[in-house]
């Protein structure tokens, strides 16, 4: 069972194994929200560790939200093995769930980063067509069709509102493909000038954008 009255590193019991957690919680009795923050690639050694969605999570965590980081199937103490996504966003729906169980009507953000953003996206649209959307979501550097190291990804669109925040110069994810994705639905893009794939640089920007979402109404 998900805790998250302190700081701490839990396992999540999942049908099939379990999954390591990260919580970071408010040092004061503010509560803003929970935000599920997913990490980048574990084939190119991304983690719940990795700098990026740490950043995001203490950033959170200083403005009064719950932060929980998941490590994906194989990474950490999580068990399986990498599922290109379709097992990970499966696992994703179980830590919503206990999350929301827990949220006492807060909102529950859905926050991901470059494949963390692709499996966040999968939960978001299904969510959606369940009828319960989520409260907010945030796919930054998201892969959307082949990108450079060959991978295809089919990525969901069918999400409303998000924020989609994508480098300029990002080489992993052409800007031209976030482009594609986006136009079916209209859904804006926040282009960072000149910042790569993982927004090297651009910390803190990308840290004003997530706080400006969770902050605006919906």
């Amino acid at each position: 069972m998900l805790q998250l009255d302190e700081t701490s590193t839990q396992l999540l019991t999942l049908p099939d194994g379990h999954m390591e957690v990260f919580v970071d919680v408010p040092s004061t009795s503010t509560r803003l929200g929970l935000a599920i923050i997913a990490h980048p690639q574990p084939l190119l050694g991304g983690s719940a560790k990795h700098k990026l969605p740490q950043f995001l999570a203490h950033s959170l965590r200083d403005a009064g939200w719950t932060s929980i980081r998941p490590n994906f199937r194989g990474v950490g103490n999580s068990t399986g093995s990498h599922d290109q996504g379709h097992g990970e966003a499966l696992d994703l729906r179980v830590l919503h769930a206990a999350a929301k169980a827990l949220a006492d009507q807060q909102p529950v953000a859905l926050i991901g980063v470059s494949f963390g953003a692709y499996v966040q996206a999968q939960l978001a649209a299904y969510l959606q067509a369940q009828g319960t959307p989520a409260d907010k979501v945030i796919l930054a550097a998201m892969p959307s069709g082949t990108v450079s190291v060959g991978r295809h990804y089919d990525t969901p669109d069918a999400i409303t509102a998000p924020l989609v925040v994508h480098g300029e110069r990002d080489d992993s994810v052409p800007l031209a493909n976030i482009l594609d994705w986006a136009r079916p639905r209209a859904h804006p893009v926040v282009v960072l000038p000149g910042s790569d794939h993982l927004f090297a640089g651009k910390l803190p920007l990308l840290r004003s954008l997530v706080l400006q979402h969770l902050q605006a109404a919906n």
